[in-house]
């Protein structure tokens, strides 16, 4: 059956299925089969297909008559195991509905609990249980989630009755709410239900269960939902499975309760049982974060055999899984269900250790602890905390629900977090609790604080996932959105103001606070060695200083791909040297200046070299488009009118009238494709003569010193076999020159950054000249497509994005279409000509994971990417190794 056809049956009882179908079933249905098979204390039900959500997309919203038969069935199979009737008035049979995507997207999607009730079904419950008040707080739950998820009313106006109700007649938790109160509750919800729909809650219990498949549909294209898959990369064409499992509840008293259990610290991936639970509560009330849970260990001193069960099923779940595993449980009269399992979203600190630790337990192979880090993870670790000061003074302090430090601008809704992203601050998320509305603003803030909700609520769990400190259940915030001010404790402050937050402590503070730089921990450290061992691509670093190329060592770089001399220059105290060389007006004066500057370069050379020592340094001649070097024309003529107007030194003046007349003459209608690069050095050739003697006086004095040197010269923007052979004949003069004696001891190379679409395409013919290849795909990037970089992302990139003209950013994610391909071709004529030329990539995209993956493809030797990205780099060049190997397996033979 091809991959298009829609599978002909489109349900599933649990134990019908497993953990393999997870494309079908969805990841929690596929879980929740495998645990029925495993004999664990599941609530029975079914799973309704991925595939029965994309025919209700080609439906055009409908569920066709052979789903609905399907669904009538399993209701029947579900009524013999529980012994009871779906609609039934005595014995009624209650169902959640409750979505399950194939990837893992907690929150972003609908559930609705205690379907099946209506009038008559909600006294059969009250009998049955022998509690109205138990009966009538299911039946107002569940109106208002139907009406929330299906009806599309605002969820505020239902949980504002409630909270008024138990205002005025002084109930502090919904356990103290009467039978009574409940029924007018009920009341009242219907009326709230009929003003703003227009109809009445159905009391058809089949129509009630197919409109609440259709919303969890529905909510597979909600405006959080697409907001999270474009952020994780998630296919949108996935779908999602419905699972309908018979209630078990956690309302029913002091005796039960809800929560959500990890086999081990999400934070920081100790082997510990973590997690939280409610007393008289329903599941959504822990996600939700609507109340602050108790933490795990009061269960094990209020109910300690339902705690040594709930340890030993998690325990084994691990092992089966043999990854640390997200579990919902409830407890109904003290007997344990278990609602769900799934991988449990982590730190990266978290994500590190346990792949290590489940390796150095022999649970999992180095490959499969590698494969399971998310390389962009790692930047997490490198990540800056609050540094402990002893005067630093708390405001507050809450849960510690995502670890690491951040300050920045309150903003007490989403969509000013996000207005005041765009504009370029720096902004704390503060809100009561968080629901998944609110992932825009989560994304666009560094940081997020809120007064209500645990360490397993929506806030923490997606804070861990995207890597942001968070801080959760502040109690002594609370919040005034009329008068956009915030209270802590008894502190005062309004919304703009400056707040900082260590997600490792749970600590807040006012203003900004002092961060300190990551460490490498152990973890990290081992699972490097393990990716090291794996991958095939070297890793190196772009440096332009000392401080760089020490940095990137320390991190693991094994050489410098790219070190911009350019950069050298924008100093204070060197750029006036370099832009009166620049403008000098004849030759002469041109080289006096170069001798002042030389020294300089050496100088920085030298101290690269002994940071190197032993490993290839990659030096790039100058490639400066001449505007960012050139002063500014506006502030010369700012100056020139001053003077003139306060009558000043005349011969100043006329330095300054000079200066303006030699910019004039040399500014470009498109200084990036202009006199710069490989041009600037054939047009001035006095200029890369002083640099490349500036390079190999430092390597001589450096090997002197007893200094391993590997130097390459890189010649930028080559277009034309003809501008490399020009200049590789300067460099070996000016090598043989300099070095003298020590010319056949020093082994250099020389070669080019393939940058230009030309040089792609005759890449056998300059490869004659070179002897590595550098893919500077930022520029190659700029001229396949014919963008501005700055122009397109400021002005019409976006636009592309949203209408998926392109399905990336291409200055982000390599466009391997296209400069993928002339790449290819490049590495591919170069090799013809040179079965030994080396090939690495070194725009941004070195530190790019899908580039990784392609560079491995391709067969280039590294990648080059900035200093902190080095790691990531290092675990994602393995993770490409490991696919590839996958991908060759899994290839059918022909």
């Amino acid at each position: 059956m091809s991959a298009e056809q829609i599978t002909e049956k489109q349900v599933y009882l649990f134990e019908e299925g497993n953990a393999s179908m997870v494309k079908l079933l969805g990841g929690k249905g596929g879980n929740l089969a495998e645990m029925t098979a495993l004999g664990l204390p599941i609530p029975p039900g079914f799973t309704i297909t991925t595939d029965a959500c994309k025919s209700y997309y080609k439906q055009g919203g409908r569920l066709t008559a052979e789903l609905q038969s399907e669904i009538k069935g399993a209701i029947v199979a579900l009524e013999k195991v529980k012994d009871c009737r779906f609609g039934d008035a005595n014995q009624p049979l209650l169902v959640s509905v409750r979505s399950g995507s194939v990837t893992s997207m907690p929150g972003m999607m609908d559930t609705i609990l205690n379907l099946g009730l209506n009038d008559e079904t909600v006294a059969g419950l009250a009998r049955q249980t022998a509690s109205e008040s138990f009966a009538y707080d299911c039946y107002c739950r569940l109106i208002a989630m139907y009406g929330q998820i299906v009806l599309g009313i605002p969820g505020f106006l239902f949980s504002r009755q409630l909270e008024n109700l138990k205002l005025h007649s002084g109930r502090e938790s919904d356990g103290e709410v009467s039978a009574g109160e409940w029924k007018q509750l009920t009341g009242a919800y219907k009326l709230l239900v009929k003003e703003h729909s227009g109809i009445d809650f159905p009391q058809d219990v089949d129509q009630q269960l197919n409109m609440a498949v259709k919303a969890v549909f529905r909510s597979w294209n909600n405006a959080r939902a697409k907001v999270y898959r474009k952020l994780y990369s998630i296919p949108h064409d996935q779908g999602t499975a419905v699972n309908v499992q018979a209630m078990v509840f956690g309302n029913r008293g002091e005796d039960s309760g809800t929560g959500v259990l990890f086999t081990r610290n999400p934070s920081t991936g100790a082997k510990e049982l973590y997690g939280e639970y409610l007393i008289h509560a329903q599941g959504e009330d822990v996600v939700a974060g609507i109340r602050t849970p108790r933490r795990l260990t009061e269960l094990r001193e209020n109910m300690p055999e339902v705690y040594d069960h709930l340890a030993a099923l998690a325990n084994g779940l691990e092992a089966h899984y043999r990854d640390m595993q997200d579990i919902e449980f409830t407890i109904e009269n003290r007997t344990l269900y278990l609602l769900q399992t799934r991988s449990g979203k982590r730190t990266a600190q978290a994500a590190v250790k346990i792949a290590v630790d489940l390796y150095e337990d022999g649970m999992i192979l180095k490959e499969e602890a590698v494969s399971r880090i998310d390389a962009g993870h790692l930047d997490q670790l490198l990540h800056r905390s609050i540094s402990p000061l002893e005067e630093l003074k708390p405001l507050a302090a809450g849960l510690p629900a995502s670890p690491g430090g951040a300050s920045g601008m309150i903003a007490l809704d989403a969509e000013t977090a996000e207005a005041w992203k765009r504009k370029g601050n720096q902004v704390m998320l503060v809100s009561t609790e968080t629901s998944p509305e609110d992932i825009h603003g989560i994304l666009a803030a560094e940081g997020v604080l809120t007064a209500r909700g645990g360490m397993t609520s929506h806030a923490a769990v997606v804070a861990r996932g995207m890597g942001k400190p968070c801080v959760c259940g502040c109690e002594e915030l609370t919040i005034d959105a009329d008068q956009r001010i915030i209270y802590l404790g008894e502190n005062i402050l309004k919304e703009g103001d400056i707040l900082s937050i260590d997600g490792t402590s749970g600590r807040v503070y006012a203003g900004n606070v002092p961060l300190s730089d990551p460490e490498m921990t152990p973890e990290l450290l081992k699972l490097l060695s393990l990716a090291d061992e794996i991958r095939e691509l070297k890793i190196y670093a772009n440096a332009d200083t000392p401080q760089d190329a020490r940095i990137s060592r320390e991190l693991g770089a094994e050489g410098i791909g790219l070190c911009r001399t350019e950069h050298m220059f924008f100093s204070a105290a060197r750029l006036p040297a370099v832009q009166s060389m620049i403008l000098a007006e004849s030759r002469e004066e041109r080289l006096s200046l170069l001798e002042r500057i030389l020294p300089m370069q050496q100088s920085d050379f030298e101290d690269m070299f002994m940071e190197m020592d032993g490993l290839p340094m990659t030096i790039r001649l100058l490639d400066p488009p001449l505007h960012e070097f050139l002063p500014n024309l506006e502030q010369l003529g700012e100056q020139l009118r001053r003077l003139q107007l306060a009558g000043g030194d005349s011969e100043e003046q006329k330095r300054l009238k000079r200066m303006i007349a030699r910019i004039r003459s040399m500014q470009e209608k498109n200084p990036m494709l202009g006199l710069r690069g490989c041009r600037l050095g054939i047009q001035f050739p006095e200029i890369y003569d002083m640099q490349i003697e500036a390079v190999f006086r430092a390597a001589k004095l450096a090997v002197q010193r007893g200094i391993e040197v590997r130097p390459e010269i890189m010649i930028p923007l080559v277009g034309d076999p003809g501008e490399l052979k020009e200049l590789r004949m300067l460099v070996d003069k000016v090598a043989s020159e300099v070095l003298g004696e020590a010319f056949k001891s020093i082994t250099y190379g020389v070669g080019t950054m393939i940058e230009v679409p030309r040089a792609a395409v005759l890449a056998g013919r300059i490869a004659e000249h070179a002897d590595f290849f550098s893919f500077g795909t930022n520029d190659l990037t700029q001229m396949t497509f014919g963008y501005s970089r700055d122009d397109a992302e400021g002005k019409f990139l976006n636009s592309y994005l949203d209408k998926n003209i392109l399905s990336g950013n291409p200055f982000q994610i390599l466009d391997q279409e296209g400069v993928g391909k002339l790449m290819e071709w490049a590495v591919a004529r170069g090799r013809e000509k040179k079965p030994f030329l080396q090939t690495g990539l070194c725009g941004e995209h070195g530190g790019d994971q899908s580039s990784i993956f392609f560079c491995q493809q391709t067969g280039l030797d590294y990648v080059s990417c900035s200093p902190y990205r080095v790691p990531y780099a290092r675990v994602a060049a393995a993770q490409a190794v490991i696919a590839v190997r996958k991908n060759s397996h899994s290839s059918p033979i022909h």
